[in-house]
């Protein structure tokens, strides 16, 4: 049967290969190759609940061009004829040495739209002519063909290629095609090829351990093509340039030139840098208060308490639902006496609804997202119908900086930025229309479609909120966390990974998403600890905390409907675990806190990957189960039957060496120092607000081959901003040894805070968990004698037998793996493949049956879950949660 359409028509095929309950969506407005590839053909699934039409089970619907097509404009005729000539883009040198943007002519490089990822956009814009100035060592060559300009750069075999953004799926990224296309990506999986965030990066590490990363600047949807090996390929609507920086001595000194370009990562608050619990249900002030008094009570360490959409009237922003949250500011005012931070959510959709303050301030000032034919648009989340403000215009991110700033009023410590792609209920591309009109600034690109500025939608909303917060509290560093963002976000907000899954796979993909991001230029980021959707088990959980705590960002978070999903809710085994991790990480907060110091002011990453140590070494390159914090190694099972002691560590070369703080559990990852290194440690206190310059500091060194170590430690107020007119301190500590004596002194300083009148503690690794110490006062040099060599190996061996005591007499965190689903069913959590015809579709029963893939056995495409032929739209099916925003059902028959 063939059905014609506007914009085409489909051919509609149903067999005994398809599947119970998935229709197509007919329709000319989502017709899904308007302005597209004409010679692609592509099976277009969507679910029952999106269809226009009456649900038909076992459709498949392929969509074909008209062939007479008699009103295409003459620019689109014009792309259409163009030809796929290959040709060297032009290059000028930018910002530094080896810096330089890529054009495809001169008159490309004059009409290129205005830079929205540089700090300065200008630097873009200006080219530096110097007579010493280098050519670049790999020139891009492009093509243009129907309408896209495709850049290519070939480098050398054997190339790793990393970045990207924010992605699931591997570390090391050769065989991968993802799209820029900031999506509602509820529930993802490792296939998913469009996520929250949109970072058009890739950076490449050469054989020989140099670095080269490659920017295509761009808004636009791009694609990012790595499946052929040694070669980055940029695929989006012509023209847009290229930035390329190097290749570098190393993968860090490119990450340092990328962050002189598109700004560093704010100063976060030191709070910020404690551990963070959410939840979507907690849906009274009593609540809040209860969960917070857990904390103390229980001795764990917690810095911050999160306000979900619960604390809204309907759903409404900047209003508080009296009825369960009848006064904000003293809620605040009495988490503020036991230490904790409060940070409450603001979504862009705002209600429909007259009398409402906010919406009609803003009709009054005409800030409103508009459609084509200049009314506002109205698309349907959480309140019901609302309306956008359009960021890309200063007045009205100043309209909605001054709502924030009364909103801080009420005690706000913080403010969460999600459903900011934007995200829109009951429509196929989870978005609103392309055709959506902007009345952007003239220096962000003047008017132009939503297809413009969607990817940079979210990033222009965390800076508006960071913006009313600092209007707020102008001596506090505001803190803004953004589910949505683009390159140059990280100057605004921090960033999670979005709706993830409590799943083994979701706890392994953490750890590489955490750290693309951060070699994409966003060091502040973590996931939902202990996973968003389904229920978490005490094991999952417990092993989850274990490496989260080490994460840059830290925060727990999950869903409404789920079980409870707080440290203490899966049994006194996983709280201990809890307990012992989130210790861990606050004696590390003066170590963590230095390195975004160093982030912030240098543009070095915060977490990396452990080939970072020894970037020349091939087999340090996809490691996924560990990763570095400076000189840290941390090293975690993500495995669920088998504990961290159990797998053997794969380090890079030269010295490192394991420590704890008699604190060693399975569950817990391992950690090493890396010879020639000092870091900085602190007590273990239940709040960052606990803390005083005064308490004893620790070093903690592991000497070098040379029988040397140095590190640095960054100290100020923890907030505001006194520290950039000079009220800091920066310690440089060194240890040598000599004639059997380790002498550690301080070798530098920087800045004019006063130095602590303090004790330091420093301890000296010897290997195996063995250590020496001494004590002393901050600034005195202090020293350390080194024993004889047999009374060192006595010294390891007994403290290897400790560790192997510890762990015998540690309680295990009960293996349980079934948990009860919504109406008290047991359910399997493992995926389950159901064949039929040519079709496997992978089910999850614990999520009510949600359909997480289907594949085509004999072409080998996967239709649902990466809908990569079609500019990187996902289609789901399946009975979602309610965070999706609308209810998609299909039936299991089988």
């Amino acid at each position: 049967m063939e059905q014609a359409l506007v914009g085409g028509s489909c051919i509609i095929i149903e067999g005994n290969g398809g599947l119970p309950g998935v229709v197509s969506l007919c329709g000319s407005n989502h017709h899904p190759h308007r302005h597209r590839e004409y010679h692609r053909y592509c099976p277009l699934f969507t679910s029952s609940s999106a269809a226009s039409a009456s649900p038909s089970p076992g459709l498949l619907r392929i969509w074909f061009p008209r062939k007479n097509c008699k009103n295409r404009s003459v620019k689109m005729a014009n792309r259409l004829a163009e030809t796929a000539v290959t040709a060297e883009m032009i290059y000028e040198p930018i910002l530094g040495d080896g810096v330089f943007r890529f054009d495809c002519s001169t008159d490309d490089r004059v009409a290129a739209h205005p830079n929205h990822s540089f700090f300065n956009a200008k630097d873009r814009d200006t080219p530096i002519f110097a007579q010493n100035h280098s050519a670049p060592v790999y020139i891009p060559t492009f093509q243009r063909h129907l309408g896209r300009q495709i850049v290519k750069i070939e480098l050398p075999v054997g190339t790793s290629f990393y970045g990207t953004g924010e992605v699931s799926g591997p570390l090391e990224r050769t065989g991968k095609r993802v799209f820029t296309w900031n999506t509602d990506a509820y529930g993802y999986d490792p296939r998913t090829t469009s996520l929250y965030q949109s970072h058009p990066w890739v950076l490449a590490v050469l054989p020989n351990g140099e670095a080269l990363g490659v920017l295509a600047d761009t808004t636009l949807r791009c694609e990012i093509d790595l499946r052929k090996a040694s070669t980055i390929q940029f695929a989006a609507p012509a023209s847009y340039p290229v930035i390329s920086f190097g290749p570098f001595a190393s993968p860090v000194a490119v990450l340092k030139s990328l962050s002189r370009a598109i700004g560093t990562v704010f100063m976060p608050p030191k709070w910020s840098l404690g551990y963070h619990q959410c939840r979507w249900g907690y849906d009274s002030d009593q609540r809040v208060r209860e969960v917070a008094r857990g904390f103390r009570e229980k001795g764990i360490p917690c810095d911050v308490i999160w306000m979900d959409i619960d604390y809204m009237d309907g759903f409404r922003c900047f209003t508080f639902d009296k009825g369960h949250f009848q006064d904000p500011q003293i809620l605040t005012k009495d988490l503020h006496s036991i230490g904790f931070k409060a940070i409450w959510m603001l979504d862009p959709g705002i209600k429909h609804e007259e009398g409402y303050f906010v919406y009609d301030s803003g009709s009054k000032n005409d800030v409103w997202i508009q459609k084509a034919d200049g009314r506002p648009f109205v698309g349907e989340v959480w309140p019901g119908p609302c309306v956008f403000p359009d960021f890309t215009q200063s007045k009205v991110r100043s309209w909605w900086a001054s709502l924030v700033k009364d909103f801080v009023s009420n005690g706000v410590d913080g403010i969460w930025n999600d459903m900011n792609e934007p995200s829109v209920f009951k429509t196929v591309t989870k978005t609103m229309p392309e055709s959506n009109i902007h009345q952007g600034d003239d220096e962000l690109g003047g008017c132009q479609s939503h297809s413009h500025y969607h990817n940079v939608y979210g990033m222009l909303m965390a800076r508006s909120t960071f913006e009313g917060l600092k209007l707020a509290n102008p001596n506090k560093r505001p803190f803004v966390l953004t589910r949505a963002g683009f390159t140059g976000s990280q100057r605004y907000a921090a960033t999670w990974t979005g709706d993830n899954v409590s799943n083994w796979e979701h706890l392994h993909m953490s750890i590489s998403m955490i750290l693309q991001l951060g070699l994409s230029g966003q060091p502040l980021s973590g996931p939902d600890i202990g996973g968003f959707a389904g229920n978490a088990t005490p094991k999952l959980f417990g092993r989850w905390m274990g490496v989260g705590a080490m994460f840059p960002f830290c925060r727990g978070h999950s869903e409404e409907g789920t079980i409870d999903h707080e440290p203490w809710s899966f049994g006194e085994e996983c709280e201990e675990v809890c307990r012992l991790a989130l210790k861990r990480r606050y004696r590390l907060i003066p170590h963590i806190y230095t390195l975004f110091y160093l982030a912030h002011t240098t543009g070095t990453p915060v977490a990396t990957p452990t080939f970072f140590a020894d970037p020349k070494d091939p087999n340090l390159r996809m490691l996924e189960s560990s990763f570095l914090l400076g000189p840290l190694l941390v090293h975690a099972s993500t495995v669920p039957d088998q504990e961290v002691d159990k797998l053997q560590s794969t380090l890079p070369k030269g010295v490192w060496l394991k420590f704890d703080f008699n604190d060693s559990h399975p569950d817990l990852p391992t950690l090493y120092l890396q010879g020639g290194s000092i870091i900085p440690l602190g007590p273990a206190h239940q709040h960052v607000g606990e803390a005083s310059p005064c308490d004893d500091l620790t070093l903690l060194l592991a000497l070098d081959e040379h029988g040397q170590a140095e590190g640095v430690l960054y100290e100020d107020d923890g907030d505001g901003y006194e520290y950039a007119n000079g009220r800091y301190l920066l310690t440089h500590y060194v240890a040598e040894l000599q004639s059997s004596v380790v002498s550690i002194r301080v070798s530098d300083r920087e800045g004019s805070w006063k130095r602590p009148t303090r004790r330091v503690h420093a301890k000296l690794l010897l290997g195996g968990g063995a250590m020496l110490d001494s004590w002393g006062m901050d600034g005195d040099v202090l020293q350390i004698l080194m024993p004889a060599k047999q009374d060192v190996s006595e010294l390891i061996s007994a403290s290897k037998k400790d560790y192997r005591t510890r762990l015998e007499h540690a309680k295990p965190i009960p293996d349980v793996e079934g948990i009860s689903g919504p109406k008290g069913m047991e359910l399997s959590r493992i995926p389950v493949e159901l064949k039929s015809g040519d079709w496997i579709v992978k089910v999850v029963p614990w999520s009510g049956g949600r359909i997480m893939s289907m594949e085509h056995c004999p072409s080998g495409t996967q239709w649902l879950r990466s809908r990569m032929e079609i500019d990187g739209y996902e289609e789901y099916t399946g009975t979602e949660y309610r965070s999706a925003g609308c209810s998609k059902e299909y039936n299991i028959i089988e």
